[in-house]
């Protein structure tokens, strides 16, 4: 590898770098805080918060990935353009192999991580996340006696416990159960305790009030009342398996004796061809940013910001290709159309690099959007220098 090539590589991949991380620290963060209340109402640790969340991450990474390739190619060779790099090069009369060379290997490494975290990594880590959220569901009845506690079950399901004694005797439980729309239940017990083995909470020395939709409220004593758990553990400590938890072993071949596969085997078989395309989107990316930013032009030239232009470009093609994958559970014929938006896209932009063409968006467009900024910029401009940061009369 030339000198040149080996420094265009170097500034793509710490571009590429800056804008990844980031990236992934936000999805990460708004992906593991949608399972704070599965750890804290399971009486989980910190700990198991903190495995969770690192589980979760292998399942942003194959789609981060190719978004902060486009922005960190478009930026650099953007850059490198405004520094007048790109024109020295074609001074020099070095061909557009010395720029899209080092572009493409860093695409094509992203594609290979890509396919396996997305194969390989990505099944194991769902699969332990399954198994965590199933376990938590498995404690949830150890976890909600807590003494002084209001507690959620479930939906519609809330237990409190004044005192927790010695051989799991429960004393002064409240127990309100929405679940039903026909009527409400509020049970009130002197103590109680869980039966493991029925699962179910056994009430002693206590009263319940049913309340109907018209208002009216019936209250019923009893000496001893069990309260059925059974629907909240009977698929306690089995994690429901989905297509995109599976290895990709077993997409090639599938259980027939699967639930999930009886149900809606193309689920299946549009989770296999996703993961044999999905992983294509970076070094389709990696064209699409070389189109849009890999020429030199000069800087009077009226354009849209090129990264701009190749994020809007890739945005598209993700969002087709993502509709295209969730059709495919629906309807076949969408398999093959999940093919052909990476390779089409692919020619399409070989093409344009074969004649040293570049992407654009439609001149009309780009105008308007220009003046627009400028609009924009002129006004914050005028403002920050006036006084008190006013507006001018």
């Amino acid at each position: 590898m030339k000198l040149i090539e080996r420094y265009i590589l170097r500034r793509a991949s710490l571009m590429f770098a800056a804008t990844l991380l980031p990236l992934i620290g936000i999805v990460w963060v708004t992906q593991a805080l949608t399972s704070v209340n599965l750890v804290t109402d399971s009486g989980q640790s910190i700990f198991a918060f903190l495995r969770l969340a690192t589980l979760i991450l292998p399942s942003v990474i194959p789609i981060i990935l190719p978004f902060a390739l486009v922005i960190g190619v478009a930026q650099t060779l953007t850059v490198m353009n405004s520094d007048s790099e790109l024109t020295v090069l074609n001074a020099a009369g070095s061909s557009r192999m010395t720029i899209i060379k080092p572009v493409m290997i860093l695409a094509m490494a992203t594609s290979v991580a890509s396919f396996a975290v997305d194969n390989f990594v990505e099944p194991y880590s769902r699969m332990a996340v399954r198994q965590m959220i199933a376990t938590a569901n498995a404690d949830m009845l150890s976890s909600v006696v807590q003494e002084n506690t209001f507690r959620k079950v479930t939906d519609g399901l809330y237990v409190q416990v004044a005192e927790r004694r010695n051989g799991g005797v429960l004393h002064g439980l409240f127990v309100a159960d929405t679940r039903d729309p026909r009527f409400e239940m509020i049970y009130y017990a002197r103590e109680g305790a869980v039966d493991e083995n029925s699962a179910a909470l056994v009430m002693k020395d206590g009263e319940v009030h049913r309340k109907l939709p018209d208002g009216s409220v019936s209250i019923i004593k009893f000496d001893s009342y069990a309260f059925d758990l059974a629907d909240l553990t009977q698929n306690a400590g089995t994690a429901n398996i989905r297509p995109k938890d599976r290895d990709l072993a077993y997409l090639l071949n599938p259980d027939p004796a699967d639930t999930h596969y009886k149900n809606n085997p193309l689920a299946f078989s549009a989770e296999l061809h996703r993961r044999f395309t999905e992983w294509l989107f970076p070094a389709v990316f990696g064209l699409i940013a070389l189109v849009v930013s890999g020429d030199a032009r000069s800087h009077r030239e009226a354009r849209l910001h090129p990264m701009v232009t190749a994020l809007l470009t890739a945005l598209f093609v993700r969002w087709a290709s993502f509709y295209a994958s969730n059709s495919a559970e629906k309807s076949a014929y969408f398999i093959p159309v999940m093919y052909i938006i990476p390779l089409l896209t692919a020619a399409i932009a070989i093409r344009y690099l074969a004649r040293n063409k570049s992407l654009d968006l439609p001149s009309s467009a780009g105008e308007r959007l220009t003046e627009v900024v400028d609009k924009f910029r002129s006004r914050f401009v005028k403002s920050r220098a006036l006084p008190g940061g006013g507006k001018q009369p």
